[in-house]
């Protein structure tokens, strides 16, 4: 017996771009120490007043079955949440309750997309993109973009791939460059979804972590509500990555499809992880601000330390927790200065070819350690790239 194409394809034929990773865990649990710079992991866990909402609602018997699009109150809040930062009219109708960000990604593409569409997503892009697009059954097909662009996608780009697609996947503050789009990228996008009538699924689980310029949802552009699915998660907002809970918003009458779909996949979210969402949601962007605090500060230390050299350049940081940074000075792939920086400093960086071809010649940095350990790490990090930029 065979399994099916569909699920042994999911990866297109290669690796799913973590070996990397894996090698650094392997390292670790021989002994080794290795510095982790790697996954988009909170280095705080789950503030304790939401474990106690948490906990308090589990106590209280709310384990049962609980109700598929989510409860009234998550919903409503998450609605309420949502319209107060982008001003577009939002209800509980508007918003279908996912376990996770990547829950909601795969549920989107199966709204949009049949067997054999082509589902568009920009080249570098979060691990998982070309997977879950595969597994709808849609092809997917990147959008490359260029780091002399800030690896933002222009009108050019997304014309030439346009025509007789169903969807485009965005991601905005993005991983994993830490670029915040435009509003000139931003009108481009909508430009060509309305002109090509395409569904934008549109991945913001980043947009309270904005450490320059404004977070702008596409679902507030004008003509552009009722063709995007937003994807939202309580994962980096409020450290909850562990709880898996997050959202779709969009027309009434595609969560009404997916709410029809949840039933035949997930049958929803524990109420007591819903209850905690909706407790932590209910206290307003200071915890938000708390939780992306280390981020910033930590953008702001890794500036200051790679200004005082010129081998490393930094891909403009405007948003998340992470850091790209161009090691093709040193002669070097992504790959391969990952892996060596691994094996001769002990430091885990992910190599930009993880990401998409438009990422080669690149790594990403997590900023998910304490300040301190950060700081030291990419300074070592940038000796070894100026040795190495040195030998070549």
């Amino acid at each position: 017996m065979e399994l099916s194409h569909r699920i042994t394809g999911l990866t297109g034929g290669g690796g799913d771009g973590w070996g990397l990773f894996y090698k650094a865990r392997a390292m670790i649990e021989a002994g080794e120490p290795v510095v982790e710079l790697t996954i988009g992991e909170h280095d705080i866990r789950t503030d304790p007043v939401i474990l106690a909402a948490m906990d308090a609602s589990a106590r209280a018997g709310n384990t049962g079955y609980a109700e598929v699009p989510g409860n009234a109150r998550l919903r409503k809040t998450v609605a309420a949440r949502i319209q107060a930062r982008t001003g577009v009219p939002t209800g509980p109708r508007n918003i279908l309750i996912t376990p996770g960000g990547q829950a909601a990604l795969f549920a989107a593409h199966a709204a949009v997309c049949d067997a054999g569409d082509r589902a568009l997503y920009c080249d570098p892009y979060y691990a998982t993109y070309p997977g879950t697009i595969r597994g709808v059954g849609a092809v997917p097909v990147a959008i490359p973009t260029r780091p002399r662009d800030a690896f933002q996608p222009t009108r050019q780009a997304l014309g030439a791939r346009a025509e007789g697609a169903r969807s485009l996947l965005i991601n905005t503050p993005n991983n994993p460059t830490g670029v915040v789009y435009s509003r000139e990228t931003l009108d481009a996008i909508a430009d060509t979804c309305r002109d090509a009538d395409l569904w934008l699924i549109s991945d913001e689980v980043y947009d309270t972590q904005v450490w320059e310029g404004r977070h702008l949802s596409p679902r507030a552009l004008p003509g552009m509500a009722e063709r995007t699915l937003v994807i939202g998660s309580m994962s980096k907002s409020h450290a909850m990555t562990g709880s898996r809970i997050g959202w779709i918003a969009g027309p009434p009458e595609v969560i009404d499809h997916l709410i029809t779909l949840a039933t035949h996949t997930t049958y929803g979210v524990p109420g007591y992880i819903q209850d905690a969402a909706a407790f932590a949601l209910e206290q307003g962007e200071e915890l938000e601000r708390r939780v992306g605090e280390p981020f910033r500060r930590r953008r702001d230390l890794a500036r200051a330390i790679l200004a005082r050299q010129n081998t490393l350049g930094l891909v403009p940081a405007g948003g998340a927790m992470y850091l790209m940074l161009d090691v093709r000075p040193t002669g070097m792939t992504g790959e391969a200065f990952a892996d060596a920086l691994l094996e001769r400093e002990h430091i885990a960086v992910m190599p930009g070819e993880s990401f998409g071809r438009a990422a080669a010649g690149h790594v990403r940095v997590a900023m998910t350690i304490d300040d301190d350990t950060f700081a030291d790490a990419l300074s070592r990090l940038v000796r070894f790239a100026q040795d190495n930029a040195h030998a070549a």
